[in-house]
Order: C-alpha cells, then structure tokens, then sequence
C-alpha cells in the first residue's frame, strides 16, 4: 500500500508548528544560558503554563493509547493508570511539592547528594535514567506504530524523525521549550480525540456501549467494564500502589515543582494536573469501549475481531477505520502531541541530572557553567539516541519500562522519603537498601528478562506467576533497611563501638566538632528561595 500523501502532509504540518514554536520559546532562554535556567526555566513557570506541562508530562502517547488497549483487553477495571497517576500527582503535592521547591533543589538527586553523597546520588540516577529511557523508547514506538496503520508510513522513519523534532528544541530551549510546546501539545491532544469520538460513535459498525449483555458478533461479550477475579486481588494492589508511590520519584514530574513560582504554585499545579489526568483520561476511555463494541469485520479492516497482536493499536484503528479521512489525520495529530510531549520532558530530566548529578558532582566539581550546559546538550543528543535505538530494535520496551517503573519504586521512593522525612537515615542505609531493593524484586523473578523466580511469595503458581503484592513487600523492606541500618551504625559509630576510622562514608562527626548537615548555600538574587552550590557534603562533614 503506497503512504497516504494527504495524512503524511498533515504530519509534516504539524511537526513543522511545534518545530517552530519550540524554537521561538528558546529565544526566551538567550541571555539566560546558565544551567539552571535551561533546567527549570529560570523558576519562572506560572500557574496556567506549569499545570499544562505538568500534565502533557504524564499524559503522553503511552498514557492515551494504554488507556484505550486496556479498556479493550482488560476492561475498565483494569486500566488503573490514569487514576493511579493522578492520585500520584495529588500525594507528591502534599507531600513533596511545597518541601523540595522551598529548598531550591535543581534536580530530585540534589537533596539524596546532600545526605548520602554525590556518588550515592550517582548510583541512584542509573534507575531513573533507565526508567526514562525505556519510557521514552515505549511512546516513540507507539506512535511509529500509529503512523504505520493511519499513513502506512514507514515505522524507522517516523520514530527517528518525532525523536529528531523533540530534541531539536529541547536541545536549544531547555524546559522553555519543552514547557511552552505542552500548552499546544495538550490543547491538540484534547481537541483531536474529543473530535473523532462522535464519529467513531455513529460509524454504523458501532454498538451501543451502555449496553453490557447483548453483542453484536456471536460467542462474544461487548462489556468493556469486566469484573476483578478475586485472585488477582493483591496483584491488583500492587500495580496500584506502584502507580500511586512509584509515580512521585521521577524528575520529569520534580523538575516542574522545582520550576514553579513558587512553594505554593508547585503544589497547586500538582492537584490541578492530578485533575488534568483523569479528565484526559475520558476519550480514551470511550474509544476502548467504542472498540470493544464495534463489528470489525463490517469495516474496511476486514477482520472479525483485532488480533492479540495488534491490540496495542486499538486507538489508531478506531481513527483509521471508523472515522472519516480528515478526522483521523486530527487524532493522529493528537497522537503525535501526546508522544512528543513525554518525549522531549524525560529527555531533558535525564539529561539535566546527569549533568549536574553525575558530571558536576561527581567528576568535575569544578565546571563552568558553559561546560554545564554543554554537556546537558551532548546528554540530550545521547538520551534521545539511546530512547531512539529502543524504539527501533526492542520489541517489549512496554514491559522493559514496566521493570524500571518496579526498581524506581522499591529503590528509589523510599530513599526520597527518608531524605525528606527522617533526617537521620544515612548512606549506609541508603546503600544497604538498594542493594537489598533490587535482590528482592529481581528474586521474585521477571519473565521480559529471562529470570526465574528465586522465591515464591505466598500464592505463587506456575500459570499466574506471582500474585501476592511483592514489589510493595519489597518496596515497605527497603524503606525498612534505611531505617534500621542507619540507625544502627549511627549507634555503633556514636558509641565508639566501632572505631570512627571504619566510618569510609563519614557519617558521623568527630567528637567535638559541631557540625550541620546541610548543604552550602547560594543565594539567587531576587529569587527568595535558596539553591544548593554544593559539591558533596562529606566535605562538610569531614573537615
């Protein structure tokens, strides 16, 4: 089949207007060419352009075609996202927004270097990087397969060219860019699917959804809510609480906290962008159910039902096949904005903690601000390449990023909620637990990687795998490790138990020297807030 011309130029259109408008943002960013700016916007984001990019961050290409693949496959109960990752939204504005802004953090590793050390900080960013690799990787491969089905354009092609436009303005603008490209990213989103819903409803091909018993095929169901089978009950817990808590310790969602206004801005753009995701979750949503209702063997995809295979393209084939022509070159628009919107945020929250986490902190302490920035930019190119590769060569990114979304949860949450909350938890608690985190979960097995399950939790069969709630079990055992072991060597090392030479993190002072454990201070003018100047604080602590 030859590429649809009209929907590969409505395409270019489209890349052609985020293009420019990414680089017009930039402008924005002259004269303010330090790193900190290029990250957080100079802390200069608003209310209405810090909830619109706080919410294209989440609701991306995986976010809008998960939600309709789940719908379809699993039912309603099952598509646990877009709630989860409000409600995820919603704690980390109780409980993390107004506490990092007030501290004028520039990454979500500054407050972990700031305790455990750089180098634990540097152990700590290989989770989150991985995280936002896959995912990036996951949403680009979603929508080459998008533009395959709509425009039968060449899947390679469209993921490196999306992947190209993304880090083109990203590349210049930083979080202006990438801020101001959501507000025309989510408006599209909105407006395309919401468009193409009324005509996907009255294709003649389409049943009614509020009916739940009669089909329109034999020997099958049109019930598009399903019910939860009681077994898979602390499985269900698990996914939940994962979205709920594992949501909070990514750098996309804290490099826009970090960015606001204000202490009290990074809250309030957290609960509204909480509301955002639900109330974008909607479309979604009805175009799951419009396919689980439609008899697709009266369409022009000339099948009787979507094979197991594809159902990952539920949202593209309802575009494709049960609205008119114009209509799905809109919502492939949509699809588009969605990708775009994750892609170029997690390619610039990985590089800016890599150069400011690892390279700075770690290895050039140091380094100018013009070296800063352009080694973030070298990060980008290298990010967007890693997201990119993913998504060409990988087929099961989906699951690989599932993984990471498990390793940020047991590793990563409950390191960050010591940092913030317990304040006498310290690196050799930090270590022990991650190390201990990732054992446990990769003990419970991984059938993406290959690994067995070394121990089977309660409930365990061959056929389901595990259904007891281990990743929170894992999660609530690395929270614990932090805990105790610190507060066990702080004993032992206070006491002299132990002589203070086996300290190598120096955690505990020397007697007689009064100590504060808090970074060094450097005072933006004008800003109100503090920024963290420092290289590690065990250089505070050991002199």
């Amino acid at each position: 089949m030859a590429i649809n011309v009209p929907g590969l130029v409505s395409i270019i259109v489209f890349y052609i207007i985020i293009l420019v408008i990414g680089l017009l943002a930039a402008r924005k960013a002259r004269g303010k060419q330090n790193s900190e700016n290029l990250m957080l916007a100079g802390r200069d984001i608003g209310l209405l352009v810090g909830v619109f990019t706080m919410t294209a961050t989440w609701v991306g290409g995986g976010f809008i075609n998960g939600t309709a693949e789940y719908i379809f496959k699993d039912g309603l109960v099952w598509c646990q996202a877009p709630l989860g990752y409000a409600l995820s939204l919603a704690l980390g504005g109780i409980f993390f927004a107004n506490r990092m802004r007030s501290q004028g953090y520039v990454t979500m590793i500054d407050p972990l270097a700031i305790r455990y050390g750089t180098r634990m900080g540097g152990l700590l960013y290989i989770p989150c990087l991985l995280g936002d690799i896959f995912w990036t990787g996951a949403i680009l491969a979603a929508l080459g397969a998008t533009l395959t089905v709509i425009i039968d354009l060449d899947q390679n092609i469209a993921i490196i060219v999306s992947a190209a436009i993304a880090m083109m303005y990203t590349l210049f603008g930083g979080l202006y860019s990438v801020a101001y490209t959501d507000v025309i990213q989510l408006i599209c989103i909105f407006v395309g699917l919401w468009l193409s819903i009324p005509f996907a409803f009255m294709n003649e091909n389409v049943g009614d959804i509020t009916n739940m018993t009669a089909s329109i095929l034999p020997n099958t169901t049109t019930d598009w809510i399903k019910e939860l089978d009681p077994k898979y009950v602390g499985l269900y817990m698990d996914s939940g609480l994962l979205l709920m808590f594992g949501g909070i310790p990514w750098q996309v969602y804290f490099q826009r906290v970090l960015s606001a206004r204000s202490s009290f801005n990074a809250q309030i753009l957290s609960f509204a962008a909480a509301f955002g995701c639900v109330a974008m979750a909607v479309p979604s949503v009805l175009i799951g159910a419009i396919a689980t209702n439609t008899n697709w063997n009266g369409t022009d995809y000339g099948k009787a039902e979507i094979p197991y295979a594809e159902k990952q393209n539920v949202l593209p084939l309802v575009l494709q096949y049960l609205t008119p022509v114009w209509v799905s070159f809109i919502g492939l628009g949509a699809v588009s904005a969605a990708v775009m919107s994750s892609a170029d945020s997690s390619i610039l929250s990985s590089s800016a903690m890599f150069a400011r986490n690892v390279y700075k902190m770690i290895f050039r302490q140091k380094a100018s601000e013009r070296e800063i920035v352009w080694v973030m930019r070298l990060a980008v190119l290298g990010v967007a390449a890693l997201a990119t590769v993913m998504a060409i060569t990988v087929k099961s990114i989906y699951t690989l990023w599932f993984l990471c979304s498990d390793l940020v949860y047991v590793t990563v949450f409950p390191q960050l909620l010591c940092v913030i909350y317990l304040p006498f938890t310290n690196t050799y608690g930090s270590l022990t637990s991650f190390i201990l985190g990732i054992f446990l979960r990769l003990s419970g097995g991984e059938s993406v990687l290959n690994i067995p399950p070394l121990i089977e939790y309660p409930y365990y069969t061959e056929a389901d795998g595990q259904l007891f709630p281990y990743k929170t079990l894992c999660m609530l055992v690395s929270f614990t490790c932090i805990i105790l072991i610190s507060l066990l060597t702080n004993l032992l090392f206070e006491k002299e138990i132990l002589p203070r030479y086996l300290d190598v993190f120096k955690c505990v002072p020397e007697k007689g020297i009064e100590v504060k454990l808090t970074a060094l201070k450097l005072y933006k003018p004008g800003d109100g807030q503090t920024n963290p100047g420092f290289t590690d604080i065990r250089d505070v602590t050991s002199c």
